[in-house]
């Protein structure tokens, strides 16, 4: 599933990141219409931001969260030139990332 990450620079200094992760967020209490199956459990567990390879922030996320999250993070700290990460993993064992640089 695809990762995208914008980066924008904030109003107060430093920078916002904003992470839109590609993923159906399912709560495991929903039924298929057709088959009228419940859909199984399928959410992003956690999503890990780095700066320059240092861990500056994490999200932990469960069943309630909508599809395709959008997350944000301030980073006060970062400047141009710095690489961002962010990594997830959700409760199947399924990943995904994406990086950045700051412009």
């Amino acid at each position: 599933m695809a990762t995208k990450m914008k980066i924008k620079k904030a109003k107060n200094g430093g920078y916002q990141v904003l992470v839109l992760a590609k993923h159906p967020m399912e709560t495991g209490l929903r039924k298929d219409k057709k088959t009228g199956k419940k859909i199984p459990k399928h959410f992003i567990k956690t999503m890990k931001f780095h700066l320059n390879g240092t861990p500056v922030a994490q999200a932990n996320l469960a069943q309630g969260v909508s599809k395709n999250p959008l997350i944000g993070v301030s980073l006060s700290d970062a400047k141009s030139g710095d690489k961002v990460s962010v990594n997830w993993i959700d409760n199947t064992g399924g990943t995904g990332s994406v990086e950045a640089t700051v412009k």
